[in-house]
């Protein structure tokens, strides 16, 4: 059945690594040779301990949760002793596969699609190791513009350095692109598309490869078109996503996403803390001792009333 589907024998090696050459993702594979829609679009995953993590940017519909997915199916597939479609694939230690992908809620039991998104990425942070592999798949998306690229950034640098695990972390945050800038184990990767003028308006066409460095944009509104928005509908997007980003390339201010977190701020002493330090054992009688218990216990009955 492997020659058949062209599938390979994974290999396995103690150093960690997640190489994987021309890798495909087999259901999506079947899919379009089902439908004629065309030969799938290999892709290669090189992760090593020097390199763990890939920023991927890029057009929705472009393959970004493709490639992540079709990555944690080779590395399922290879540990549950299957041959893998790939043409080769070599295997350090993977303990687990954490994953963050979709949009779901639970509203009987109080929990809106946010609060899913972050109890699951809080759950990879704590749960992950250096021998993990862990797809994130934009992070951040359900809360405000400002909340959730602090979050997707604060997640990124938690899983870089103290997870330390393989991450595949896709993001529309352009703004993430700079993190490998400041983080050595990161690398961007973006999948490719290309843009075509017609008579009908500007059109996107996939390419579905992934290739080095950040994309250098979204082309969100030509993907509602391909949906079938009406046209007035897109001229106003599109004049409003010009004026944005006029408005953004002027301003001068630029906020350090990754810089470290500042230090809590100094607390006050309270009354009991400020009595326990004058109080000095070895030179009390007895009496003021006991006298000095009884002023301690006083200050903290009244510390639990306030």
């Amino acid at each position: 059945r492997a020659a058949v589907l062209n599938w390979c024998c994974p290999e396995f090696v103690s150093q960690p690594c997640i190489e994987i050459e021309q890798g495909r993702h087999p259901v999506v594979e079947a899919r379009l040779a089902e439908t004629g829609g065309g030969g799938f679009i290999p892709n290669d995953c090189r992760l090593d301990a020097n390199h763990r993590m890939l920023v991927i940017t890029g057009p929705n519909m472009g393959g970004k949760s493709t490639f992540m997915r079709q990555v944690a199916l080779v590395v399922l597939l290879a540990a549950m002793g299957s041959y893998v479609p790939a043409a080769a694939c070599r295997l350090g230690p993977v303990d687990a596969i954490h994953t963050r992908i979709g949009a779901a809620d639970d509203l009987a039991n109080a929990q809106s699609t946010f609060m899913l998104e972050m109890t699951e990425a809080a759950a990879i942070v704590h749960g992950a190791t250096e021998h993990s592999l862990v797809l994130m798949d934009e992070i951040g998306r359900g809360t405000s513009t400002f909340d959730g690229l602090a979050l997707a950034g604060a997640i990124a640098s938690q899983l870089h350095d103290r997870n330390r695990a393989f991450t595949l972390f896709a993001t529309h945050y352009f703004e993430l692109t700079a993190f490998p800038e400041k983080h050595p184990r990161a690398l961007n990767v973006h999948v490719s598309a290309a843009e075509s003028h017609t008579g009908h308006g500007d059109d996107i066409v996939f390419l579905h490869e992934i290739q080095p460095g950040p994309a250098s944009r979204s082309y969100g509104v030509q993907v509602a078109r391909l949906a079938g928005m009406p046209a007035p509908l897109l001229r106003q997007a599109r004049a409003t996503l010009e004026a944005l980003e006029a408005q953004q390339a002027a301003s001068s201010s630029q906020i350090d996403l990754f810089a470290a977190p500042p230090p809590p701020p100094p607390r006050e002493s309270t009354d009991l803390e400020r009595a326990l330090a004058g109080v000095e054992p070895d030179t009390l009688t007895p009496r003021e001792a006991l006298d000095a218990l009884y002023r301690l216990k006083s200050l903290h009955e009244r510390s639990k009333e306030n």
